[in-house]
Formats: structure tokens, C-alpha cells, sequence
């Protein structure tokens, strides 16, 4: 029997898409579970930040005990040597030299001619096996490269090195007997193993793979998730039913490897579910893992501009709560922001407030707030008591600041529950966020709002 082996790119897939920032401990977690089912690589996502991706894999490569961890290595010597440092404590490293082999994809991406892209080749498989046993070429656009340079891609990565290639099939257009063919030429062209990386895109993902496989192909790319992918699932299926006739054998454990992919997918679409959309359309997902500039990242994508010293109380302030809370969304970071960054001395303060409540008629504010020992006081109407409330605010103060976004929940559980309070005012195209804590939601409202224009306030004096 022969032995397929079985990549697993779901990490390289969920990064690539951009839909879902995972935490670390999802990413560890998803490892784990793709090495517990069987698969023989598991492939990471290109280093993108150094600091806090070296983080990242070397745990996974130091918790994965049996599949190959197999990572990009970039397109610079230094991004090959930053690649081997993220994967060296795997039990078994790959480096992985990703280079485009059709004319467009050469031209459009890199500017490159093929006699460059050869060069390119040599110079990336000597750098990454220099540093690692086993190095892989990855042709991408395989399938719309003309075979001869394939093959002389191929074998230039050979003599430089590598010892397997992968074919690609981005395109997504090849027939069975057509991805077979190519497969076969590249098998009897170069003396080490081929891997086929076929593509779901019309519904023959299954079908390249055991075209391939016919053809010679001593290794298949699949993923959980992630659109025109080989479906892994899938394709086990129907491996369990074809792997005898075809004479070959794979390591999945096809009994656990249904469950163990639906908790990974429970997983994953969890934390997609749990996070939450900015305005801007920034995800923010963060936990006791993250990083300061994760989290100073996160807070830019709220739309403030901190200090250092504001972004370093918010990460410390976020850390405290992560040892109550396992992750912190949008709305967490808004109320740690309001509440640990930008604290000024009050301008103003509140005095007291009476605010009337009726079915039969608007609501009415009564403010009293204290500026440099004067009184000020505002009434105003509105649609209900908070509407009434930042009326008679802006009545006091004699100006109105753009009301960009208000958001009240409660804090703790019970009828004397905690009400918090946010309030985000934009003044010269600047946010300032305040919050409020009382037992009474209107109070807490009151109070967010005077705290943000504390900070404006505070800011413009400055200036």
C-alpha cells in the first residue's frame, strides 16, 4: 500500500480570508485538533508580525507532537530566517518557498520574468535548506504555467535544495485527466515527492485529488473551512471508500476525524459569532495573550488617537478584566478605554438632576453642573428622559458636541444591578469616550456624557 500524506491548510485559509482574527488559544487549539485526526502537515500562515507571530507558532510547533508544521518563508533572506525561527522546535519543520510559475501571476505580483523567477527560486530553496531539512516549492498558478517551466522550476528547486514540490491549482478550471497529466509529467520529470493543492472551485476538488493520487501524486492539500477548498471531511469520505482500490493508505483516523472537525468548525464559527463588528468594520477579538500592540491596534480601530502612556493603562486595564473574562470584544475595549484612558480634572461636574417621566408627555431634564464654583443650568424636553438629559447638558454649557455613538448595559445581575454607560462625543473629527457607573441607567448616561466633555474640554484648553 502506499502512503498518502494528507496537508491540513485551515490555518493558512482562515488567515488569508481575512473573516476571523482567531485568538491564540483557538489557533493552538485548532493545531492540536488537526494533529489529533491524522493530518501530516499542518500549515501555518505567513509571518506578517514578527513579534507576535513567532509568539504564536513556536507553540504550535512546540505543542504539535506528531505532524509536520510547514510555514511560508517570504520572498528575503530575513523572512526565511524568521520563518525557520517561528517552526525549529517542531518535531518536524518544514519551510515552505511559495513563488507564482505562470507568466501573469510572475509579472503582476513580483515584476518578474521567468530567468528572475528561477534565480528567485534558487536563491529562496538554498537560504531555507541551509536552515532546514525539509524544504518545500510551492508552485502556485501551476495549472496556468506552461509545463516546460514547471518542470524547469521544479528541477532548478531540486538542485537548490528542496526535496518536494506542490502543485497549484488557483485557477481552478483543470478536469481530472488534465490535473493528472501535469502531475505525471512533474513526477517523471523530478526524482522527489509531488503534492497536488487542487481547488473546489467547480465542484471537482475530489476528483483532481484522486486523479492525482492515480496519477502518482504522493500527497494532498485540504482544508476544513474555507471557500473552493478541498473540503477535508469530504475528502476522507471518500477515502475511506476509494483508499483500498486505489492500493493507498493515509494516517487520518477516519472514526474520529467527523467530530473532531465539527468541534473545530463549532470553534470557528464561535468566535466569529462572539466578535464584534466596529463601525470602521474592524473585528476585535482580544485576550490575556494579546499583545500591547494588539491591543493598541485594536483601540486605533475604535477610532482614537491615545498617547503611550493612555494605550499602556488601557492594556494594563484590559489584562485585569482578561483574569475574570477569557476575551474582550469592541464594546469591553470602549468602556476600559472611557474608563482608563484620557483621564483629565473636571471641568465640569454634576450637581444634581430631576428628570420627569411620562406616558402622556415628553420628558423633562433639570441639570445643575458646577464650573469653576458657578452654577450652570440647563432644561430642556425630548424623547425620553436621556434624550432630555444631553439637551439640558448642551443647554448648560451653550454648545453641542456630535453624539457618535451611546451605549448603556448592565454590569452586574439582580433589580440593584450595576448600570454602565458609554458615550462617544466627536469634536474636530476627534473622538472622546466617557463612562458612567450607577445603580440608575439615566445617572450612568449623565455622568458618561459629562466625562467625555471633560476630555474635550480639557483638550482643547491645551491646545
Amino acid at each position: 500500500m502506499r502512503k498518502i500524506t494528507v496537508s491540513d491548510y485551515t490555518l493558512r485559509k482562515l488567515s488569508d480570508n481575512g473573516a476571523s482574527q482567531l485568538l491564540f488559544r483557538e489557533k493552538l487549539a485548532i493545531a492540536l485538533c488537526i494533529d489529533r485526526y491524522g493530518a501530516d502537515v499542518i500549515e501555518l500562515p505567513a509571518v506578517k508580525n514578527p513579534k507576535e507571530d513567532q509568539i504564536i507558532y513556536k507553540t504550535i510547533s512546540e505543542s504539535v507532537k506528531n505532524a509536520a508544521i510547514a510555514i511560508p518563508v517570504g520572498m528575503t533572506a530575513e523572512s526565511v530566517k524568521i520563518a525557520a525561527e517561528c517552526v525549529k522546535s517542531a518535531v518536524h519543520p518544514v519551510l515552505q518557498v511559495s513563488v507564482p510559475v505562470s507568466t501573469v501571476q510572475m509579472e503582476y505580483l513580483y515584476r518578474m520574468k521567468g530567468p528572475k523567477m528561477l534565480d528567485k527560486i534558487t536563491e529562496l530553496c538554498m537560504a531555507a535548506r541551509a536552515l532546514c531539512e525539509n524544504v518545500e516549492f510551492n508552485a502556485i498558478d501551476a495549472t496556468r504555467c506552461e509545463l516546460s517551466f514547471l518542470i524547469q522550476a521544479a528541477q532548478t528547486a531540486k538542485a537548490a535544495g528542496a526535496t518536494s514540490v506542490s502543485i497549484c491549482d488557483d485557477a481552478g478550471v483543470m478536469m481530472p485527466e488534465e490535473f493528472a497529466q501535469i502531475v505525471d509529467a512533474l513526477k517523471r520529470a523530478v526524482d522527489m515527492p509531488v503534492i497536488a493543492c487542487v481547488s473546489d472551485s467547480i465542484s471537482l476538488g475530489a476528483a483532481n485529488a484522486l486523479a492525482a493520487i492515480k496519477a502518482g501524486s504522493d500527497g494532498i492539500k485540504a482544508s476544513v473551512t474555507g471557500k473552493d477548498c478541498l473540503s477535508l471531511d469530504s475528502f476522507a469520505d471518500v477515502l475511506k471508500v476509494k483508499a483500498d482500490q486505489l492500493g493507498i493508505t493515509t494516517g487520518l483516523k477516519f472514526t474520529e476525524i467527523h467530530s473532531d472537525i465539527d468541534s473545530m468548525l463549532k470553534k470557528i464559527n464561535k468566535t466569529k459569532e462572539e466578535e464584534d463588528i466596529t463601525l470602521g468594520g474592524s473585528v476585535i477579538f482580544l485576550d490575556k495573550e494579546s499583545t500591547i500592540e494588539q491591543v493598541s491596534d485594536a483601540v486605533r480601530s475604535l477610532g482614537y488617537d491615545l498617547s503611550e502612556d493612555d494605550n499602556s493603562k488601557v492594556y494594563e486595564a484590559l489584562m485585569r478584566l482578561c483574569e475574570k473574562k477569557s476575551s474582550i470584544g469592541s464594546k469591553e475595549l470602549e468602556a476600559i478605554v472611557a474608563s482608563s484612558a484620557m483621564q483629565v480634572p473636571a471641568t465640569y461636574t454634576l450637581d444634581s438632576f430631576v428628570i420627569t417621566i411620562s406616558n402622556l408627555s415628553n420628558s423633562v431634564a433639570n441639570i445643575n453642573l458646577s464650573k469653576d464654583d458657578a452654577t450652570l443650568q440647563g432644561v430642556a424636553v425630548g424623547d425620553g428622559p436621556i434624550d432630555a438629559a444631553f439637551k439640558a447638558i448642551e443647554q448648560c454649557i451653550g454648545f453641542h458636541y456630535e453624539l457618535d455613538e451611546f451605549q448603556i448595559q448592565a454590569v452586574t445581575e439582580g433589580k440593584e444591578a450595576l448600570g454602565s454607560a458609554l458615550v462617544r462625543l466627536r469634536s474636530n473629527g476627534k473622538l472622546y469616550s466617557g463612562n458612567g457607573l450607577s445603580t440608575d441607567i439615566v445617572g450612568a448616561s449623565i455622568r458618561a456624557y459629562v466625562n467625555a466633555l471633560n476630555k474635550i474640554v480639557y483638550e482643547e484648553n491645551q491646545r
